[in-house]
């Protein structure tokens, strides 16, 4: 195992002190595994994390216009209740919080656990979960399917609407439209290796992708000899567009493109792919109104990436627009 650590079981506090030292906005509450706006808004608070292993999600999204706090766990490991709360306070300005859940069996019971300890402290806290990978309908770590990238757009669009100074209720609107309309679906060319074990979790042939693989290592939809860029992104479009298509259209809309890296897959193979898939989406009558290229939500260092698509109408576009200053989505 090659990593630039220092003690195993220190880089979740290492890392996150490391974070708040490079973005002034943002503080990070020691031993809780919280970071946080250093400033309170006055408005909703929007509160997400899980586990540790996917940088820069989700400590990076803290900053004006996206969340408010970010909980971080052990490396794929769901964050406590306790830290959940700490993450709850901070974010809590008297106009409640609403809580961004990536549906995963530990993220689900925990965050709804905390939501139910601070309302007895009288903050207002509801939720939404995100399932928008269409690859398998149940996975190791979750019951239905499991929350991956599109997470980020979540993020993103309740993170404006909660700055416009909605209400709770509005804000959550947003949130679950987007989820309504996002859908994602994700590769793997290789694994990853968590630091406190210290070996690849999976192990994939020189020649091997796993299509579906999900953020954790969990098994995908099959294994396959290596395919050209092109061949990748007809794959995982095509799931995605027939999963749309199964209650909505999405032919002749406009969707906002996310080419997310799990980690390891240099930009110069993601730009290839998102070239790929926009020329894809062009046959398929699908109008790309924005793409993002990069690491959004990964999976410590393994290569491969992940394909989301969210269908847009003119709030959705509003929002997505609007400005922030969270360093894993800078938008000016």
């Amino acid at each position: 195992m090659k990593k630039i650590i220092n003690n195993p079981n220190d880089v979740v506090e290492e890392m996150l002190e490391g974070l708040s030292l490079a973005n002034p906005n943002v503080i990070h509450i020691k031993g809780k595994g919280v970071i946080s706006r250093k400033e309170k808004s006055g408005k909703v608070g929007i509160v997400s994390g899980g586990g540790s292993g996917h940088e820069p999600a989700h400590a990076g999204y803290v900053g004006r216009g996206m969340l408010d706090a970010a909980v971080s766990g052990n490396v794929f490991s769901s964050p406590d209740p306790e830290r959940i709360i700490e993450g709850i306070n901070q974010a809590d300005s008297g106009k409640g919080v609403l809580l961004v859940i990536k549906n995963y069996s530990g993220d689900l019971m925990n965050f709804t656990m905390a939501k139910d300890i601070a309302e007895m402290d009288d903050i207002l806290v509801d939720y939404v979960v995100v399932k928008d990978d269409v690859a398998v309908e149940d996975s190791t770590y979750s019951t239905g399917r499991r929350g991956i990238a599109g997470t980020v757009f979540v993020h993103k669009i309740s993170g404006a609407k909660a700055e416009s100074g909605a209400e709770l209720t509005e804000v959550k609107r947003v949130a679950e439209k987007t989820i309504e309309n996002v859908r994602s679906m994700g590769m793997a060319m290789s694994s990853c290796t968590i630091p406190a074990i210290g070996k690849p979790g999976f192990v994939l042939a020189d020649d091997e992708i796993e299509i579906g693989m999900g953020i954790h290592g969990e098994p995908g939809v099959a294994r396959t000899k290596i395919l050209t860029s092109k061949e990748i992104a007809k794959n995982l479009l095509d799931r995605i567009v027939e999963d749309f298509e199964r209650t909505t259209t999405i032919r002749n809309e406009e969707v906002a493109v996310m080419i997310n890296g799990l980690g390891s897959s240099p930009l110069m193979e993601l730009y290839i792919l998102n070239r790929d898939v926009q020329e894809c989406l062009t046959e398929m009558g699908i109008k790309v109104y924005k793409s993002f290229v990069g690491n959004y939500m990964t999976s410590l260092e393994m290569a491969g990436c992940s394909v989301t698509l969210l269908k847009l109408d003119n709030e959705l576009k509003d929002l997505l627009d609007a400005p922030s200053d969270a360093p894993g989505f800078l938008v000016k």
